[in-house]
């Protein structure tokens, strides 16, 4: 199952829980979710969901560590930045299922990590089942 997401600023956290969640509840059972983002200047992660105020560190650390004009980059496009966040934040995650629903954390939530926004993403969600 495939989902779009538009993101809204250059950098940017998007909480895709709800439909990750929805996607393990019409397949049912028990097993895996993969999360896949085919995109070089975007990521997946699962971290917090309760306090806002943690995207707004994670993506401030991010611009600290690598910041968007940055010298001495020498990528033609001027998004160096975003690629090099996306290999650091990765672009897949798996999490456990069960009866049709994640198994996250109970704080945790499943994020599309923007790094060369606004744009509209794919993200790939990918069911493996457990064997009867």
């Amino acid at each position: 199952m495939d989902i779009r997401v538009r993101t809204r600023r250059r950098c940017e956290i998007i909480d895709i829980t709800k439909e990750a969640s929805e996607c393990c509840r019409q397949v049912g059972g028990s097993g895996l979710l993969q999360v896949y983002c085919p995109h070089t200047t975007a990521g997946i992660a699962v971290n917090e969901n309760a306090d806002p105020s943690v995207k707004e560190d994670v993506l401030g650390w991010l611009e600290r560590a690598v910041p968007r004009d940055d010298p001495r980059y020498r990528h033609a496009e001027g998004n160096a930045d975003a690629h090099i966040k996306a290999i650091l934040t990765g672009t897949q995650t798996a999490v456990p299922y069960r009866d049709g629903t994640l198994l996250l954390g109970r704080w945790q939530g499943v994020f599309l990590m923007e790094f060369d926004g606004p744009r509209t993403r794919t993200v790939r969600l990918t069911i493996l089942r457990e064997a009867p």
